[in-house]
């Protein structure tokens, strides 16, 4: 197999950026994958195990199970959830090739034969993640084309100013919920309410639909109940749509609606499920997998002098090792292929492990820091069209909550923390930590000048409510958003504790004070 050079990261040091994989020969940590011509594929002799990539000990321990699958070679037989079986892409290159290689493997999920054919039921748990629905991530080709395009440039409207601005605020108003308690669930408390309040805003959406939303999405991501979650996506969607239809915002939703694409109500539907499911259960695991390692990992929780990186060198460090969707971009062979002899029918799942891939050990692993060739955003002509909006609202939502309580710590030992069990995404049960506790500070009154009547109410200004901000204020740039300056008036949560937290030398670092 050979690739091309289309969208998606630069390979980094060790992996040659224009070197076609070679399939079927071992090659060995910190070197470059050999040269010459690819081999034939010999086929194993014997069937290979296949592999589990659900329940709880997969989920405990999963780079163990990557470890032990590239033994077998760059793809191997797994089992997705009980008689779904695929294909997992643990190598590097090829699932580079995999990705930028639309031609030999497709998204259309109508070409997945076992659906097709009955042998799995449509109610399995993991059908919803995987099954055809006419957006951006499922399709190719024209198709393909035309949904990306008013996609792109829906999302292009988004002003980074005003998104970071409303992440910021919002977290505060979270912040205060728990600030006085000591003690918190930045999961539930936290990470995962955050995301939900900003897409509520970024896609117009009215706080009780949000809230179904998030319940279906979780429960897809999951694999609980995934039919009665999907048909609440469908549900809450549909009545979001025809709100829309009726009254118009700046809002994502709106945009898509008005794009010259022309988007029928059931597009619309299968855009906005591609959208904002990536934009609530990864968004919230790449927050709360980021504060992990930030609270957990020494070269994070030291001072600047002892080594410590900044936030963005944190989410890095999270999106190569455990990238919020650690395995996905399921793709279907056009023809019969094979994986290092490892034999892949047409229309069977081929499913690539991000987390695998970026942890590839022909990877130079000690030139992570500051390299973004990762391939949590995925590659190709299917990468993550929003992945410069999701990492700065996950770097102002950790820089934000630093900000205002610098000495957090974990509750419990880190190796106590528990991952939820799925074979998709990588996500925490629950983060649990502790801070000195300090009230909510009661901001001073406006001075009065005496005799001077007070504002009627009307002359405040308003709160913003979903689809009112503008967020298309100026225009969104084309490459990552440098991060901007988080630091306000309002003073931190946490009091005086006799030492200066290193949180305190790092946010100051990174605001360039």
């Amino acid at each position: 197999m050979t690739h091309r050079p289309d969208a998606g990261p630069t390979p980094p040091p060790g992996c040659p950026a224009h070197q076609p994989y070679q399939a079927g020969r071992p090659h060995l940590a910190g070197q470059p994958y050999p040269a010459g011509p690819a081999p034939s594929y010999v086929p194993h002799q014997e069937p290979l195990p296949v592999t589990p990539l659900y329940g709880p000990d997969f989920a405990a321990d999963p780079h163990t199970v990557y470890r032990r699958l590239r033994e077998l070679g760059p793809a191997a037989p797994v089992e997705l959830a009980p008689r779904v079986r695929a294909t997992l892409v643990t190598d590097y290159r090829a699932a580079l090739d995999v990705l930028r290689m639309p031609g030999t493997f497709s998204k259309d999920a109508r070409r997945w034969r076992a659906l097709a054919e009955g042998r799995v039921e449509a109610d399995n748990p993991v059908v919803p993640m995987m099954a055809y629905r006419p957006n951006c991530l499922f399709s190719d080709g024209d198709e393909h084309r035309r949904y990306r395009q008013a996609v792109d440039d829906s999302l292009a409207r988004i002003d980074p100013n005003a998104l970071r601005g409303y992440v910021e605020r919002s977290a505060d108003s979270l912040i205060d919920r728990f600030t006085a308690l000591g003690e918190a669930d930045l999961l539930g408390s936290y990470a995962k309410v955050l995301p939900l309040l900003v897409f509520q805003q970024l896609f117009g959406c009215p706080t009780e639909l949000g809230d179904r939303l998030v319940e279906g999405f979780s429960g897809i991501f999951d694999g609980v109940d995934a039919e009665r979650a999907d048909a609440l996506i469908t549900s809450s969607l549909t009545e979001l749509i025809a709100l829309k239809r009726r009254t118009p915002g700046a809002d994502v939703t709106s945009w898509l609606m008005a794009h010259p694409a022309q988007l029928d109500d059931e597009e619309m539907l299968h855009q906005l499920v591609v959208l904002i499911g990536a934009g609530t259960e990864p968004q919230q695991n790449l927050i709360a997998n980021a504060l992990r390692l930030l609270l957990a990992d020494d070269r994070f929780a030291g001072d600047l002098a002892g080594g410590s990186l900044p936030v963005e060198d944190a989410l890095d460090e999270v999106l190569w090792l455990d990238p919020p969707m650690a395995n996905y971009a399921v793709h279907y062979p056009v023809e019969d292929v094979a994986f290092g002899g490892v034999p892949v029918r047409a229309g069977e799942p081929v499913v690539v492990s991000f987390a695998a891939a970026n942890t590839d050990p022909a990877l130079r692993s000690d030139r992570r820091l500051g390299n973004r060739a990762h391939l949590a955003w995925s590659a190709g002509p299917h990468h993550c069209p929003a992945k410069d909006s999701a990492r700065l609202i996950a770097a102002a939502a950790v820089e934000r909550l630093l900000d205002r309580l610098p000495d957090l710590e974990l509750a419990v030992p880190a190796d106590r923390l528990v991952w939820r069990p799925g074979p998709f995404h990588r996500a925490l049960t629950a983060l649990p930590v502790r801070f000195p506790p300090v009230p909510v500070p009661t901001p001073a009154p406006a001075p009065v000048t005496p005799g001077a009547p007070h504002p009627p109410a009307a002359e405040q200004p308003p709160a913003p409510t979903p689809g009112e901000s503008r967020w298309n204020a100026r225009p969104a740039p084309s490459s990552s958003t440098p991060a901007a300056a988080t630091s306000t008036a309002r003073p931190p949560a946490s009091g005086p504790t006799g030492r200066r937290s290193p949180w305190n030398s790092l946010a100051a670092w990174w605001h360039g004070q």
